[in-house]
């Protein structure tokens, strides 16, 4: 192949994948705005995708050619963000949850409502919280300056690709692969670190681990990177179990606090939320042992996600030629 045509070929890839990074950061932008008016008149869902949204900009926030002092600073305020959400979303995931075990009938009925009405206090007193150090107008300030620092990026990426789209376009995909390293290299380490036996926060720390590779995978799987499709559904999956093994011990939590407050000697209450507590920790005790099972998977698969694809394989060929 002549070199004029190879070099094309190799400028053209790395400009449509260039421009991947912002259409997703873009994407996740506009899903943040979009929710704001929910956040503020306390809509669940609104909240939970505000928060992902967040997530989703700060995986992609270090990417962007900004200088280290910026993105630090936005990052720092989107980091402030997501933990805000995050206390009221904890409790809204826990009175769904509730919700769930109410009408599976495998616990007591007592103990449901016990925790339910403690949960319910400590939601409405974390939303009025939430309400006075989160105000829409903070919100949408934020969003403000991101849409510009995109914009501004863009603008001077667009500008440098023209002059010489080579360099500027490799530096990104390579800025990718080194991301995507990184996260799945947080994987294994997680994964080893919470070894064999059933421990809460090792667990949650897999869990944060899953969802940072996964948020950071599928914008390489959305640039063109078919492969990474099976191992970005495996991802959510993990994500999801742990997600709910980490939302029962919290509840764990919840239904033994209820039996320390009560005031006056209740032989049944007690005995009810001890069997809620302990039908609880068998559950977790089955989610941890199909966690285990699919262990080795998850290691392979951070092993290939990880593995580094800034050039397919056809074209790498070529250009080693």
């Amino acid at each position: 192949m002549p070199r004029s045509y190879r070099n094309v070929t190799i400028g053209a890839f790395f400009v449509g994948h260039q421009q991947h990074l912002f259409d997703s950061f873009q994407k996740g932008l506009d899903a943040f705005a979009r929710e704001l008016p929910g956040v503020e008149q306390g809509n669940v869902e609104a909240l939970h995708r505000t928060r992902v949204a967040s997530r989703r900009l700060r995986e992609l926030l270090p990417l962007l050619p900004l200088d280290r002092a910026t993105s630090k600073k936005l990052n720092r305020r989107l980091r402030r963000v997501t933990k805000q959400l995050g206390i009221v979303r904890e409790l809204d995931v826990l009175a769904e949850l509730i919700d769930q075990l109410h009408c599976s009938g495998r616990f007591p009925p007592i103990a449901l409502t016990k925790v339910s009405d403690a949960l319910g206090r400590a939601r409405d007193a974390a939303r009025i919280r939430l309400v006075a150090k989160l105000r829409a107008r903070k919100l949408q300030r934020l969003a403000n300056t991101l849409q510009r620092v995109t914009k501004s990026c863009e603008s001077a990426q667009t500008q440098q690709s023209d002059a010489g789209p080579g360099r500027t376009n490799r530096r990104w995909s390579w800025a990718l692969d080194a991301r995507l390293a990184h996260r799945a290299s947080r994987v294994r380490t997680a994964i080893e670190r919470a070894g064999a036996l059933y421990a809460p926060e090792p667990l949650h720390d897999v869990r944060i681990a899953l969802k940072k590779l996964r948020y950071i995978a599928e914008p390489s799987l959305e640039a063109g990177r078919p492969r990474l499709a099976a191992d970005v559904a495996a991802l959510k999956a993990a994500q999801d179990l742990l997600g709910r093994l980490h939302d029962c011990e919290v509840l764990i939590a919840w239904g033994r606090d209820a039996q320390a407050s009560l005031s006056t000697p209740d032989f049944i209450t007690w005995r009810e939320l001890r069997l809620f507590v302990h039908t609880i920790e068998n559950d977790c005790r089955e989610m941890h042992a199909r966690y285990m099972r699919d262990r080795a998977r998850l290691i392979a698969i951070a092993n290939h996600v990880g593995a580094g694809q800034a050039l397919p394989s056809v074209v790498r060929h070529r250009a080693a030629g």
